[in-house]
């Protein structure tokens, strides 16, 4: 497994591969994003990293941004090359599909189901 030099890092793009989300295009998801930034020339900007489930299963396929701390639902092959071009290089999310977005603490956009609190 390689160890990827960070430092010119400005996005990691945590791109959900869990079951709910694999059903609804989670592989072609993942595959355009990374020809998206490939084709882009912006290996070394946007870092990407498959996760399993992220617990927002009724908004698959799901794509989460950081540093912003955005969270995208019900992404396609074609929303999430959008999202390489206009959020990650250009710095305009895709606003139609932000579920949440982080100003001091994850704020909902009422695009996606409230959800429900996690039992302690």
């Amino acid at each position: 497994m390689a160890t990827w030099n960070l430092t010119e890092t400005q996005h990691h793009v945590l791109i959900c591969n869990g079951g709910s989300c694999m059903k609804q295009q989670g592989e072609e998801v993942t595959q355009a994003i990374r020809a998206e930034i490939t084709a882009q020339g912006a290996d070394a900007l946007i870092h990407t990293t498959r996760t399993r489930c992220n617990g927002r299963c009724q908004d698959a396929c799901v794509v989460t941004v950081y540093p912003e701390g955005v969270w995208y639902q019900n992404m396609t092959p074609e929303s999430g090359r959008a999202m390489v071009l206009e959020h990650l290089l250009q710095g305009n999310p895709l606003q139609e599909h932000v579920v949440y977005s982080f100003q001091d603490r994850f704020m909902a956009t009422g695009n996606g189901p409230e959800g429900k609190f996690k039992q302690i």
